[in-house]
């Protein structure tokens, strides 16, 4: 189905749909309607030899160069030129042909090149185009795909004028580390771009499921960058929390951060998929037999007792409640444990972060 790409609209959601109040959202599933397809606002798109020069053809385009091209090809307006000697076998050339919404289809330009002089090689060009943009609903995220003319060609695809909260993917938009409210959205737009340059753009609906959050999701992070991390996401009981960089597709580090029973604690409550799991940071205090390391954390149950839950320090260290013990790293990847005082080099101070920050 073809029809205009609404590139200006603005992205609707009906009002039933909006939070009353502010409120904090994790992402559980995405559905989106059928894309609808731009179409190319250009025509008679081609290239013949001018006077040493090669002329672009083709109407409501203006025209680029793509790639890499041999020094001294330039393009000025529809007309390629070239300043220099002779080279031989250059390869051939890319322009793309650019129409007023941003679609495009590319030429590729096989050419010899003399001094200060410039032609076809051959006479013969090829005409890259995309089609099919479509999208698919797998496991709660939206996978886009795309046709190029040209065998072989990637394609990339990327989204906008998504609802807040939401990150554009390639070639899949995911719920996961989501935080977009519930609702039904209007004009959200994806972009399949060729390798060759290439460009067709869509339209499409997207409905957000999401689950209210209690408490703030995110994750605790030290000021080397990295936060609590369930070890190769081992959710269950006993499972050991590591030092990692938390990411918003690494679902290992993320974590719902809530108000515990003591005064000023915290408990940190294990959410791969942006709800709870019923599974919160602990200190047994060297009561599993299954800790390696003694007051190492591990994932427990989730209750009210105090091996769960951690006081934040005015220097930001954290504190647990039983123990009183501070949480203390020993280095990328390795388990978190508690220690009578914190790391001298800085690593035991923790900041919450919100959203979960992405590597670097």
């Amino acid at each position: 189905m073809a029809c205009p790409v609404l590139l200006g609209s603005a992205l609707a959601v009906g009002a039933a749909a909006l939070p009353a109040s502010a409120q904090t959202y994790q992402d559980s599933a995405l559905i989106a309607g059928p894309v609808s397809d731009a179409t190319f606002g250009g025509s008679g798109i081609a290239a013949a030899n001018g006077n040493a020069v090669i002329d672009l053809i083709g109407s409501g385009v203006t025209w680029s160069l793509h790639g890499t091209v041999p020094a001294g090809v330039t393009l000025s307006g529809s007309t390629i030129s070239f300043s220099g000697p002779v080279v031989q076998s250059p390869d051939p050339i890319v322009a793309d042909a650019t129409d007023k919404n941003g679609n495009a289809e590319a030429l590729e330009i096989p050419i010899s090149l003399k001094p200060n002089f410039i032609a076809l090689q051959g006479f013969t060009t090829t005409l890259v185009s995309l089609s099919g943009l479509a999208d698919s609903n797998v496991s709660g995220d939206v996978k886009f795909s795309a046709n190029s003319s040209e065998s072989g060609d990637a394609i990339t695809f990327a989204e906008s004028n998504l609802p807040t909260g939401l990150s554009s993917g390639n070639p899949t938009l995911a719920y996961l580390g989501g935080t977009a409210a519930p609702g039904n959205y209007t004009g959200a737009v994806v972009t399949a771009t060729d390798s060759d340059g290439a460009v067709l753009k869509g339209t499409f609906d997207l409905t957000v499921d999401a689950n209210a959050v209690s408490g703030s999701y995110g994750d605790e992070v030290n000021r080397f960058g990295n936060g609590f991390d369930v070890f190769r996401q081992h959710q269950n009981p006993g499972a050991i929390i590591a030092g990692w960089t938390p990411t918003p597709g690494d679902r290992a580090t993320h974590f719902i951060r809530g108000t515990g029973t003591h005064q000023g604690a915290f408990r940190f409550e294990y959410a791969p998929q942006g709800s709870g799991s019923g599974l919160c940071v602990s200190d047994p205090g060297g009561g599993w037999s299954s800790d390696p390391l003694r007051d190492g954390l591990v994932l427990a149950r989730c209750n009210t007792g105090p091996w769960q839950q951690f006081i934040p320090q005015s220097n930001g260290t954290l504190k647990n409640v039983a123990t009183g013990l501070y949480v203390n790293p020993a280095g990328t990847g390795k388990q978190l444990r508690g220690g009578t005082s914190p790391t001298s080099w800085g690593g035991s101070t923790y900041t919450w972060k919100v959203p979960i920050q992405p590597a670097g």
